[in-house]
């Protein structure tokens, strides 16, 4: 199946573009066996939590799509909104004929009805958008299309120097566990839940009506 373009360009609504930065260190990283099996046996089991994540499963910013690999075992269907066209093509290609469609499409502006999903996943994505007021843009577009009380469950990286090392080149905007559940809330989630576990985050939250 090939990747879907939505109408119009990648911008946000205030017309800034956002481009995928990712470097080479880092997108090797996020292809390799190793961190497959570390996605795969210790983080989704970590931050799925035994949600229900119903049968059409919007994944933001699937990236080579490890994480889609095993998401796509856990709901019917599933949607990757991709915005790197290299990364969204590739994805496509090797999930064709699969229960996944891949998208290209900005997290701020996503072309999706309002209500359409089940769930909604982010994984270690957000600290890849420019700027907290996109990230809240972001996660306000992925509580537009939720279907009320539908759940996102979402993961990032915290702040360290070695996560800082290997983003040289690309873009770091980490996420503060303090402030999150107040951002999830001003997006427009309820029942926000933000845990922190060694370098790392999870949170939940569902969408409220």
């Amino acid at each position: 199946m090939p990747v879907r373009e939505p109408r119009g360009r990648g911008v946000t609504a205030a017309g800034v573009v956002i481009l995928a930065a990712v470097n080479e260190e880092h997108l090797a990283i996020c292809s390799s066996p190793e961190w497959g099996k570390f996605v795969e046996d210790d983080l989704l089991p970590w931050v799925l939590g035994g949600y229900d994540l119903g049968d059409d499963l919007l994944e933001v910013g699937p990236g080579p799509g490890l994480t889609t690999d095993i998401l796509r075992r856990h709901a019917a269907r599933v949607t990757a909104a991709e915005l790197d066209p290299g990364l969204a093509g590739k994805l496509a290609a090797r999930l064709a004929g699969s229960n996944v469609e891949v998208v290209r499409a900005d997290a701020t502006r996503l072309p999706f009805a309002d209500a359409r999903f089940s769930a909604a996943a982010c994984l270690t994505m957000l600290h890849h958008i420019p700027s907290a007021e996109l990230q809240d843009a972001a996660l306000a577009e992925m509580a537009r299309v939720l279907r009320t009380g539908g759940v996102l469950v979402g993961t990032d990286g915290l702040d360290t120097p070695e996560r800082r090392r290997v983003h040289i080149g690309d873009i770091f905007v980490p996420v503060d566990p303090q402030t999150l559940p107040d951002r999830l809330r001003r997006a427009g989630f309820a029942d926000a839940r933000v845990e922190v576990s060694d370098d790392r985050l999870r949170f939940a939250a569902t969408s409220a009506p």
